[in-house]
């Protein structure tokens, strides 16, 4: 009779060792597929900072254009009393001599520094 308490004990012990092994697989595929989860976030932060970064280029162009629009802007007002005049409505006429001269937009700074170098 005292073996046969001893079996039951063991026969418990090695379910409930089996269970924790069981339990301890099952969070082994968890942090696989975290693991792997993760390396793909990584990969597609890593795409979206690329973009970002284009993104941001193309913004800091949009801006330098913008920047010159004032420039535009203000050039056209400065000759804004020399445009020429329509006669008639329809047919487009322009009276002559009311055109303004050629602007040429002339870099000073980009020819200074081409002289420098």
């Amino acid at each position: 009779m005292s073996h046969r308490p001893s079996s039951i004990y063991g026969s418990q012990q090695s379910s409930a060792l089996q269970s924790r092994i069981n339990q301890k697989r099952a969070e082994l595929e968890n942090l696989r597929q975290l693991r792997d989860l993760s390396s793909q976030l990584a990969t597609q932060m890593t795409t979206l900072e690329e973009k970002l970064a284009t993104l941001r280029d193309g913004t800091e162009a949009v801006s330098e254009v913008l920047k010159n629009w004032s420039n535009v802007l203000g050039v056209l007002q400065m000759v804004g009393g020399q445009l020429p005049k329509v006669t008639s409505a329809g047919g487009g006429d322009v009276e002559e001599g009311t055109l303004p001269g050629t602007l040429v937009r002339i870099p000073v700074e980009q020819g200074e520094e081409k002289g420098a170098g």
